[in-house]
């Protein structure tokens, strides 16, 4: 029965206790039996273990008897917190009716609670106010709770106060849920309109679907169609997450659920369509997801040019399971074949890169992020996208480049605005307004150079704030900018991979510090390196890597001095001769050293 199901999910800042809060909820419900329950049980992927964050939305079905002794059907999606992850969650708001909004008692209100609850909020779904970690001593419910009465406009008695560590007051979230959050809109026998928000690829059973069922019903042996792609398949399999996939009988009106296609083509299924019965004609396609704007873009190649092949089939794969990765075939002959991508920020950029190399064991070469720029040519009205330095035009042919500005939005302790203003300043940014929250919390909205924002800006940050500090960033707008690039040579030749495009006063600064960062990863060679960075082919910061010295008069003992100067002088020569037609080989880690900031 539809009107026995809820579909919810829990939205948060980073680190509020979200996957705990679930792991409570799945206890609670006894939908993991006791000894096979352990922290994190949504993050299953090793890489969420490994750094303690959700990256993945997970959902998962629970049964559970209200205090009414009525039986209820919920299914939960967990979502990350991290502002690059931020694509998962829109997705996850688009299958569901309503949203636990969790906040910690010690930290409060944070960017990405905000961020988060604006999305909810145009989504129309329920908000379920939650206060986590009350049993910790620095917690401070009641300062928490009088931010959240005056942000969401509710009374004091409607918020939860809880602790999803000890389990205390868990079961008034089901309870608010079951009696606050809408059943499914949707009708059952309608035909049949299901969104697919996320899938994976298994290589036994092709394509699995993540689905939410609008209207109508499913069962296995039914032929289906994705309306977008125009693709048919029958359906192998359906069933719904414990969290493991468990098969069943039918998926119905308001379900959340997966599908197994048999799809070998990866691209036949796609985030945000809608699939109907084959038979049915002229069916209304249902709102699908925005398309993402990658914020940062780097190049991925095969570390040996043999392994390209590879590459490709693992990002197909992984690409179906991460709908905001963006990507396009590109070529260099200093690193052969492999992709232009386009990411959310530079964790998203380090996912991916690990997934890669853990899931499909591609050792990969990952070079130097940079934005997306817009250059308007002379004697063209047009701008075009630069997505690399080495796509800019020759610059006497050069009108105008535009860079990303993003709107920035900081939530801190009021005695830390000096030097986040300070921060936001070095970052050519623009401070538009401050607001006070409560009597000890601001919120600083600005606005900032994308590229002062995505490298190190959330690390510093950080730092400058002890840590309190959260962000949150989107898109605003193109503004004209004076930039240049910067080339950088090693051993006089210019590594086309290692450039970067650069504001021009800043442009000696980051010259500088590039080859000093370099001349600390590349590898030593016989001979001595000439590292340079250079604008124009004018050199503005060099540095020099010594050459490893091998002692060629150890086997001399007495004799004349001249044989001692004999050898030295032909190492010399030979030293000389390698400098003029010696190679370097550039090591992954050198890209990425290209980012630090002294």
């Amino acid at each position: 029965m539809k009107e026995a199901i809820r579909n919810f999910c829990i939205i948060a800042h980073i680190d509020h206790g979200k996957s705990t809060l679930a792991d409570r909820l799945l206890e609670i419900t006894e939908t993991v039996p006791e000894r096979e329950m352990q922290d994190q049980l949504l993050d299953q992927m090793e890489l969420e273990r490994e750094r303690g964050i959700t990256i993945k939305l997970q959902p998962v079905t629970l049964r559970y008897r209200s205090a009414s002794n009525e039986m209820f059907t919920l299914h939960l999606i967990d979502t990350p917190g991290h502002v690059d992850f931020s694509y998962e969650v829109s997705r996850t708001l688009a299958a569901v009716e309503g949203a636990i909004l969790l906040v910690d008692a010690t930290q409060g209100i944070e960017a990405q609670t905000l961020s988060h609850l604006y999305l909810a909020v145009e989504e129309d779904l329920t908000i379920i106010p939650v206060i986590n970690k009350i049993d910790l001593p620095n917690a401070n419910p009641d300062r928490v709770a009088a931010d959240l009465e005056k942000l969401l406009g509710v009374k004091k008695e409607e918020i939860i106060a809880i602790s999803a560590k000890t389990g205390l007051n868990v079961d008034q979230v089901l309870e608010r849920v079951v009696s606050q959050v809408p059943p499914p809109r949707g009708k059952a026998d309608q035909p049949l309109r299901a969104l697919v928000f996320d899938s994976v690829y298994d290589s036994y059973r092709g394509v699995v679907a993540y689905i939410r069922v609008v209207d109508g019903s499913l069962k296995a042996g039914e032929r289906i169609k994705f309306i977008k792609t125009g693709q048919s398949t029958e359906v192998q399999e359906v069933g719904w997450f414990t969290p493991a996939l468990k098969a069943g009988e039918r998926l119905t009106a308001g379900m959340i659920g997966y599908i197994v296609t048999g799809l070998k083509e990866i691209g036949h299924s796609r985030v945000g369509d809608t699939l109907t019965a084959e038979k049915n004609e002229g069916i209304d396609p249902l709102p699908g997801y925005k398309t993402i704007k990658p914020m940062v873009f780097a190049g991925l190649y095969a570390k040996e040019g043999d392994e390209y092949p590879k590459l490709r089939d693992a990002i197909e794969k992984l690409k179906l399971n991460d709908a905001s990765l963006v990507y396009e075939a590109e070529h260099f002959p200093a690193l052969g074949f492999g992709f232009r991508a386009g990411f959310l920020g530079l964790l998203h950029l380090e996912i991916v890169q690990a997934r890669l190399e853990r899931e499909y064991d591609v050792d990969l070469v990952v070079t130097s992020p940079s934005v997306a720029y817009r250059v308007r040519e002379r004697g063209k009205q047009e701008m075009s996208a630069i997505h690399s330095p080495l796509e800019l035009p020759d610059p006497g042919t050069i009108e105008a480049i535009e860079e990303p500005w993003l709107k920035v939005d900081i939530v801190s302790p009021a005695e830390y605005v000096g030097p986040i203003m300070k921060l936001v300043q070095e970052n050519h940014g623009i401070q538009k307004s401050l607001e006070y929250l409560d009597p000890e919390r601001v919120i600083l909205q600005t606005e900032i150079p994308l590229a002062g924002v995505v490298i190190d800006f959330y690390d510093r940050l950080k730092n400058v704030t002890r840590g309190y500090a959260s962000l949150n960033y989107e898109f605003l707008e193109y503004r004209e900018a004076d930039l240049v690039k910067l080339d950088i040579l090693i051993a006089d030749q210019p590594e086309e991979p290692l450039a970067q495009i650069v504001r021009r006063d800043d442009a000696y600064s980051h010259g500088r510090r590039a080859v000093e960062n370099l001349a600390e990863v590349l590898p030593r060679q016989q001979f001595e390196v000439k590292i340079q960075a250079a604008i124009s082919g004018k050199v503005i910061a060099s540095s020099r890597l010594a050459p490893l010295r091998k002692d060629v008069t150890a086997k001399l003992y007495g004799g004349d001095v001249t044989r001692k100067r004999k050898l030295l002088e032909k190492q010399k020569r030979g030293k000389k001769r390698l400098r003029a037609m010696g190679q370097v080989e550039i090591p992954p880690n050198a890209y990425l050293s290209l980012l630090k900031k002294r």
